[in-house]
């Protein structure tokens, strides 16, 4: 169960108090996945948790790309690191793509549970509005 955040285990036992764990890679993938894509679509500010938990509005960083590029790896990178504790060694590395209507950003790290180090990537996709995807 350690694979889940701790709001996620309380609402599974809170379902089925009989349940038995064991630990799961790929749901905590998933769980992280879920995760960096609630933590990288909250606007800094708009949650009491702390004024800098999410980050900042992209549409501003989107009017000055490519020079922006660096400033949303470094922002991505640092939200990352300050708020999914299950990753270690974060990198974000932009993606160049044809289409010019989203900016595509790879996610590496490694797992940081117990023992594990397991090396794991994630791509996530900046709309034009600044809505963020996360995908496996």
């Amino acid at each position: 169960m350690k694979e889940h955040r701790l709001m996620d285990r309380i609402r599974i036992l809170a379902r089925n108090p009989n349940r038995r764990f064991s630990e799961d890679p790929r749901e905590m993938i998933r769980s992280i996945q879920m995760h960096l894509q609630r933590i990288l679509n909250t606007r800094q500010g708009s949650v009491p948790i702390a004024d800098d938990y999410g980050v900042p509005d992209f549409t501003d960083y989107m009017s000055t790309y490519p020079e922006s590029q660096r400033d949303i790896e470094r922002t991505l990178k640092q939200t990352i690191q300050k708020f999914e504790p299950r990753l270690k060694s974060v990198r974000v590395r932009f993606l160049p793509q044809d289409d010019f209507l989203s900016l595509n950003f790879e996610i590496s790290a490694r797992l940081a549970q117990g023992d594990r180090r397991e090396p794991i990537k994630f791509e996530s996709q900046i709309d034009p509005d600044g809505h963020i995807k996360i995908t496996a």
